[in-house]
């Protein structure tokens, strides 16, 4: 089994930056591409970024692209997510997931960690 662990959320306020990281161990961690999902309060868990396994693909949600950028050192065994221009609807848990290939949905990766919360207030 794969143990992901979440850091870095807080509460900031709009337009201010956060760096969410994903601390992996157990199996190893270069074999499987990377994602980050948010969730907010009653909704579904929402695609944020994804990563293949050597880092050389990226892909974005529409809502994310210019702001967010996701990156990964496998010799760290770590993912990143850094955040700019943040936006109260932005506020949500981030959840980072491991999984054989990147997808956009959640259902087919294998791995979750616990999750941080980010909050932007206005």
């Amino acid at each position: 089994q794969v143990q992901l662990v979440e850091s870095g959320g807080g509460l900031v306020q709009a337009g201010a930056s956060l760096r969410l990281s994903c601390a992996a161990s157990g199996r190893t961690f270069s074999s499987f591409a990377m994602g980050w999902f948010r969730q907010a309060p009653g909704k579904e868990r929402e695609f944020v970024a994804a990563i293949s396994w050597s880092g050389g693909s990226t892909y974005y949600a529409d809502s994310m692209k210019g702001r967010f950028t996701i990156s990964r050192d496998n010799a760290k065994n770590t993912v990143y997510l850094q955040m700019n221009s943040l936006k109260p609807e932005d506020t949500a848990v981030y959840y980072c997931a491991a999984g054989l290939g990147p997808s956009v949905r959640a259902g087919e990766y294998d791995y979750w960690g616990q999750g941080t919360q980010v909050t932007v207030s206005s």
